[in-house]
């Protein structure tokens, strides 16, 4: 069954190429995607749009029309989509999520690396995911609070609450250190990080 949809060529992005770029448009006129592959385009548009206008206007202040335009989509179509600008939002924060995930998850099923390593290869994936893409670098920073804790914690086997803890406290340093050279824009800073936070996993690794 053929649908009729905006404009734009079709390229069916996964996750991480949306996030690198910008969501391609579906094609112009009739053509023979389904329903749910539309609806599929249509999300990712919005979640990366939602994600852009975020980061320049802050959540509070970005009206949903900005979202609209930066997407390509109409307002009948968002609210078919979503039922409010948070439901959006919550939507852009499990993409950019996924994404980070997808990037340190290679790192972390390395299994043939010993586990210390693994955990300084996914740290590294990290710093390069804000680095390259420091428009969501702010989403990033409120998933790494949910997973990486516990991810952490089992690659380097301290599921113990006194290293489960410890654990949590790296995470929520790096985020809090983090945070500043993002606001600024400031990617050199971010990488200036990995040295002093690669050492300081080490000595948790080995204090534990």
């Amino acid at each position: 069954m053929s649908v009729e949809a905006g404009t734009g060529s079709l390229v069916n992005p996964a996750p991480s190429t949306a996030i690198g770029g910008t969501a391609a448009s579906l094609p112009r006129g009739r053509h023979d995607l389904t329903r749910d592959q539309v609806e599929q385009s249509q999300r990712l548009r919005l979640a990366v749009a939602m994600a852009e206008a975020c980061v320049g206007r802050g959540y509070a202040d970005t009206p949903v029309a900005a979202v609209l335009e930066l997407a390509g989509v109409s307002r009948q179509t968002f609210y078919a989509l979503h039922a409010n600008k948070l439901e959006c939002f919550l939507e852009a924060l499990d993409l950019v999520g996924e994404v980070l995930t997808a990037r340190m998850g290679a790192a972390l099923l390395a299994s043939e690396r010993p586990p210390l390593d693994r955990a300084i290869d996914a740290f590294d994936r990290y710093l390069e995911a804000i680095a390259d893409h420091p428009a969501f670098a702010r989403l990033y920073v409120v998933e790494v609070h949910a997973a990486g804790p516990d991810a952490l914690a089992y690659l380097l086997g301290k599921q113990d609450p006194d290293g489960r803890f410890a654990c949590e406290a790296f995470v929520a340093g790096v985020s809090a250190l983090v945070t500043l050279p993002l606001a600024t824009g400031d990617v050199d800073s971010i990488a200036a990080l990995r040295s002093p936070l690669v050492g300081r996993l080490r000595a948790l690794a080995a204090e534990l």
